[in-house]
């Protein structure tokens, strides 16, 4: 696999003075350098191939750092693959919009959250995601009043998988599912510009969708969605561990990777994809 190794990380120390100790960020950058990413080159190449947002997830430390969870991923790390998929999409013929999840224990009060969004935000990111319910409405408010984008993931929510007892489909109960259907509606009001839901029963995402005035993304939310997202490397056959139901391999039938990516951006246009067996019934 081809590798990316950063030479300006140096640029980045002023931005963590006020959000890391000296020694932690020095370990953070040696660690960096150790690792070496093809980030920039994927970005670059999904946004050739047409792919309109590219979401920095912290799901970076399931398939990149080889982690069991996103819950050790730190604001370090997603303030540095941020930047370098944003160098990756700026060499892009069109660009995409760059989405960056806050990871875990970084916005769970307003101050914090603020802080955290700042460091993603200077570092090219364009929107930032945050995983909740209606507890998130505070900090939306607020973000939405500085000018920041912002999408909130309700569902599936990975950095609260130990609360939710593990990797399940959510809003199957009909209490659950009217829950969700206000939360994302109080969220939306509050100022999200986009509603994120993720293994929900297909037939709950399209009620979201009807219910609420802003773009809704899904993955593993059926076809009923504005739009839909996949892990990178899920997409390109890249994971040896357990595959979602909701996955499909695009690097099937001799495609190179540019080919895999526009095949799965032509199919999520065409309404090919996902298909009835991608999504979860209620």
């Amino acid at each position: 696999m081809p590798t990316f190794t950063p030479t300006h990380l140096g640029k980045w120390e002023s931005l963590f003075t006020d959000l890391v100790d000296g020694d932690r960020y020095q370990r953070s950058v040696d660690r960096f350098r150790e690792q070496g990413v093809v980030l920039p080159t994927f970005a670059q190449l999904a946004a050739d191939a047409g792919v309109e947002a590219l979401l920095v997830g912290d799901s970076l430390g399931n398939v990149i750092q080889g982690q069991t969870s996103t819950i050790p991923v730190t604001l370090e790390e997603m303030v540095y693959h941020t930047a370098a998929v944003a160098r990756g999409n700026a060499r892009a013929e069109r660009q995409a919009l760059i989405m960056t999840d806050l990871p875990f224990m970084t916005y769970g009060d307003i101050a914090t959250g603020v802080a955290s969004a700042r460091a993603v935000m200077q570092a090219g990111a364009h929107m930032v995601k945050v995983e909740g319910d209606d507890w998130l409405v505070p900090l939306v408010e607020s973000l939405a009043r500085q000018g920041v984008p912002v999408c909130a993931h309700l569902g599936l929510t990975p950095q609260a998988v130990n609360k939710m007892g593990g990797y399940r489909v959510q809003g199957r109960e009909e209490e659950k599912a009217d829950a969700m259907v206000a939360h994302s509606i109080a969220l939306a009001e509050a100022g999200a510009d986009i509603i994120l839901l993720e293994c929900v029963p297909s037939p709950l995402a399209k009620r979201i969708t009807e219910a609420v005035n802003v773009p809704v993304v899904g993955i593993g939310a059926g076809s009923d969605t504005d739009a839909q997202v996949l892990v990178c490397y899920d997409m390109l056959g890249l994971n040896t561990q357990h595959i979602p139901k909701f996955v499909k391999n695009y690097m099937t039938d001799g495609r190179t990777v540019p080919e895999a990516i526009k095949s799965y951006a032509d199919e999520v246009r065409d309404g090919s994809f996902p298909a009835p067996e991608h999504g979860f019934d209620a």
